[in-house]
């Protein structure tokens, strides 16, 4: 997984860790073991290494025998050595334990993996989607009460591993359905058996909503009816007496959805959803309110102790950037400049500019950065970061402006373990990030205001675009200089349009690697207009 906000808390901490580099009475620090690529056969995605957490996740692909994973290849820091024999072949139906060691220290390590198996169970005429349990190897589809069960028609059965999976009976041989069952057996991986039950279910239900979810301007809708039947939605506004026929369909065998755009927000709209001349009841939903991010041009600056902060004096803070632990060393990341986007209205944009700033003659680098937060202070020699602000809207993209300068890295202080090809004379990156979720302060140790605190000096605090929390993101990189201003329009993609967050992150830096102090003094990303689109 990628831990995308370690990317700009370098800025934040940078004196501390230059003021470190002069004291005298630092223990000798503790030899730090990590993994730095991972290998193995049929894996599904590139394995994600937590070298914080000490741990090693696989997506194993349907069809490799979880049994018997051969690891090809493993890449630590050097001098290090594993307990593991690679190559070798491991069973990870549970976790495999190993051991790293270096000098006088080792650290125990674990490796987990999992797999999904895609199955399903359709038959001609069916109510919605099969439901399936593959602990218990049952699958069932529900008909119509008038449904002929001696002559059921099965459309598709897939119920192991693609390609490797034996039946005992062709499925299209199974048709009589009368006592509602029948049974099939599966082999795969030559020794695995599974017995099936394969359930036909009448049902007085022609359909019926599983899911209505209102949005600030639009309406996620979900059914189930016949399928091969006409599936469809109808909506209006509360108090109209005209129905409105819903566009975009998509069906999947007796299960369909929609979505419903361009709606007004904070409006009562009522639904219907069909399947051939069966309608069901009609159900309301109200929108919701709309968020606009605050000093969305950012054109409110202020001064402070000679800090330059992203919003009024004497206003509310909202936006945060690394120039509370950058001013320390006299230097300023980010601030306003008068190269506005074109045809804006107003008369200031961001200027994120990355830098190597000194103390004593000791310099670092440090990425220009721009987030929804605050600095949290330091711990040590280390600083803490609180990213997020309350905000319960479900925007679909973020709209905005943004100039990039792209310099070749100059400065390379750690090559990150995800990028170990990453060198001096590569290009810079730039980053823009936007997520909303739902993460709490008791969990991510912050505040209400600001939930998820990051620690420089604990990997494991690092923000997760694939976290548990995270509700919808969107990450746009700009890995070369853009042709002056460019306009942008970057989508959120939501695992579920039912749940609600609770606070939203945002984050703009222009070098992607300013937290191990690699990047380029030439990078700037100048950012204009942001909007938020629902």
């Amino acid at each position: 997984m990628c831990n995308v906000m370690k990317y700009f808390v370098a800025s934040v901490v940078m004196l501390v860790t230059m003021v470190g580099c002069i004291k005298n009475d630092i223990p000798r620090s503790v030899e730090k073991i990590e993994v730095l690529s991972f290998e193995a056969e049929g894996l599904l995605s590139p394995a994600t290494i937590n070298n914080s957490e000490h741990t090693i996740s696989l997506s194993l692909d349907e069809i490799t025998d979880i049994r018997n994973v051969e690891i090809t290849n493993m890449t630590l820091t050097q001098g290090a050595t594993t307990t593991l024999t690679i190559p070798g072949c491991y069973d990870l139906r549970m976790p495999v334990d190993m051991t790293l060691s270096k000098s006088d220290y080792q650290w125990d390590w674990t490796i987990t993996a999992e797999q999904s198996v895609e199955r399903y169970f359709e038959v001609d005429g069916q109510i919605g989607e099969a439901q399936i349990d593959a602990l218990s190897h049952v699958a069932t589809v529900l008909v119509p009460m008038d449904y002929d069960l001696k002559s059921v028609v099965i459309t598709r059965l897939k119920l192991g591993p693609r390609d490797i999976t034996e039946y005992s009976e062709e499925p299209a041989t199974l048709t009589d359905f009368e006592d509602s069952a029948r049974l099939i057996t599966i082999t795969y991986h030559n020794d695995i058996v599974e017995n099936w039950t394969l359930r036909v279910i009448p049902t007085d239900v022609e359909v019926e909503f599983k899911g209505v979810d209102a949005w600030a301007k639009r309406i996620w809708l979900y059914a189930e009816g016949r399928s091969g039947a006409d599936l469809g939605f109808n909506y209006r506004k509360a108090g109209d007496e005209e129905w409105i026929a819903v566009e975009d369909i998509t069906v999947n065998g007796g299960s369909f959805s929609a979505c419903v755009a361009n709606l007004e927000p904070l409006t009562e709209y009522e639904v219907v959803a069909f399947s051939g001349e069966n309608y069901t009841e009609v159900v309301k939903a109200t929108t919701e309110d709309i968020f606009t991010l605050p000093n969305a041009g950012l054109e409110e600056w202020s001064t402070t102790d000679g800090v330059v902060y992203p919003y009024a004096a004497g206003g509310v803070p909202f936006w945060a950037t690394g120039n509370d632990g950058a001013a320390l060393a006299s230097t300023t990341l980010t601030e306003p400049v008068s190269d506005t986007r074109p045809g804006s209205e107003g008369i200031y944009a961001a200027s994120l500019q990355s830098k190597k700033a000194a103390i004593m003659g000791i310099g670092k680098f440090a990425a220009g950065n721009l987030f929804l937060g605050e600095f949290g202070g330091l711990v040590g020699m280390d600083g803490l970061v609180n990213f997020g602000r309350p905000c319960s809207a479900r925007p679909v993209a973020l709209h905005g402006w943004v100039k990039y300068n792209c310099g070749t890295i100059d400065e390379v202080g750690k090559i990150p373990s995800a990028r170990p090809d990453l060198k001096k004379g590569d290009n810079d990156e730039g980053q823009i990030l936007i997520a909303v979720g739902n993460w709490t302060a008791a969990e991510y140790g912050g505040s209400e205001n600001c939930p998820v605190v990051v620690n420089t000096k604990d990997e494991s605090t690092f923000f997760n675009k694939n976290g548990k929390n995270v509700i919808g993101v969107g990450e746009m990189l700009l890995s070369e200089s853009t042709d002056g201003w460019i306009e942008f329009t970057l989508p959120l993609e939501y695992r579920s349009t039912s749940e609600i967050p609770t606070h939203m992150i945002m984050v703009f830096t222009g070098s992607h690697f300013g937290d191990y102090f690699t990047g380029s003094t030439f990078s700037q990303m100048l950012v204009d207009d942001l909007e938020l689109i629902y």
